[in-house]
This record gives C-alpha cells, sequence and structure tokens, in this order.
C-alpha cells in the first residue's frame, strides 16, 4: 500500500499495489503493521456500508464526539464519490481544514479519517456503495454533524448537491472550528 498525506493532518490517501497476472490482481487492503509504520494505530470493530441510488446525493458529514471518536478507512466498492475530511480539531495544525479525494471502484483509493473530523461524500455516479471501516462501534448519542455547504468551511463539492437528508441540511452553521464540537470530537 501507498500512504499519501494530506493536507489534513492525520488524514491519509491509501492506495492499493496490485500484484498482477493473467487471472487478475491481489492486493492487502489493509494490514495493521503497515498503517502503523504510518502513523495511523487504528484496530477496527465495526464496517459500515451505504448506497445511494442517484448522482449528486449528500452523505454527512458526520462524526462521533469522545469518548466515541472514531478512526474512518472509507473505500468506495461501486461507482464513485468525491470523500471528504474535514478537520473539527482546535488544537490541530490544520483546524478547519479539508481533504477531499475521488473514491471509485476503478480507482480502489481509500481515504483515513482520523478521530476529530467530520466525513462525508458526494456521490458521482448513480448506484454508488461505499464501505468503511471504524475504530468505534457506532453510538447514536455521540453522533455529531456539520452542515456540508457551511461557507466557514467553503468545502468544494465537484457536482451540485440533489439529494440530502432533513438530518444533514439542519445541522447548524459554524463560525469556523467551535471549540466544543471540535474538542467533542477528538
Amino acid at each position: 500500500m501507498r500512504f499519501e498525506e494530506t493536507d489534513v493532518e492525520g488524514a491519509f490517501v491509501v492506495d492499493l499495489e496490485p500484484i498482477e497476472d493473467d487471472r487478475g490482481f491481489f492486493a492487502r487492503s489493509y494490514c495493521i503493521d503497515e498503517f502503523a509504520r504510518n502513523g495511523i494505530e487504528a484496530v477496527f470493530v465495526q464496517e459500515n456500508v451505504g448506497f445511494s441510488h442517484r448522482r449528486g446525493t449528500m452523505r454527512g458529514l458526520h462524526f462521533q464526539r469522545r469518548p466515541h471518536a472514531e478512526v474512518k478507512l472509507v473505500r468506495c466498492t461501486r461507482g464513485a464519490v468525491w470523500d471528504v475530511a474535514l478537520d473539527l480539531r482546535s488544537r490541530s495544525d490544520s483546524a478547519g481544514r479539508w481533504t477531499g479525494v475521488e473514491l471509485a471502484a476503478d480507482n480502489r483509493r481509500m481515504l483515513v479519517v482520523p478521530e476529530g473530523c467530520a466525513h462525508g461524500y458526494l456521490t458521482l455516479t448513480d448506484g454508488a456503495e461505499v464501505r468503511y471501516l471504524t475504530t468505534r462501534a457506532y453510538a447514536p448519542d455521540a453522533a455529531g454533524g456539520v452542515r456540508y455547504d457551511d461557507p466557514a468551511f467553503s468545502i468544494a463539492w465537484p457536482v451540485a448537491v440533489e439529494v440530502v437528508s432533513e438530518q444533514d441540511r439542519s445541522w447548524p452553521l459554524r463560525n469556523g472550528t467551535e471549540g466544543s464540537t471540535a474538542e467533542a470530537a477528538s
């Protein structure tokens, strides 16, 4: 695997290194030792899958508050999405910044989203499926969110948002990284 640092501290784009032959290819998509060598200390305990029918479907931006803050390893297994990690950690060198990357079934890229970051994605194709591992089991009482269109963060979504849940549309607007949210998420 190849690990590429992003503008968000602790967030990495991970590319597979396939070994190919006439049958196809084989590649590792996770190795605890290789992740640790790249500074990612994560033991994953839950896997989630999300399917979206239509291009332009927004999911996010979500996070879990402490003590349920989680690292995510996100991969698109069908279609394509624009995946975003937004740093909500007030003590981070990249506080308030975001990184975005196209994850697609064809490119097999993954994004590591560190604790203290909100995560979300916008589907670039119809019939997009995303799978992600988390280091904590989902805790509904710890769930929080940030508006995908908050001008304080100016996230550049590559296509128009056509479908969004009422919950994701109703997160309050922020004035930069809000201390209580940032501290609660990290």
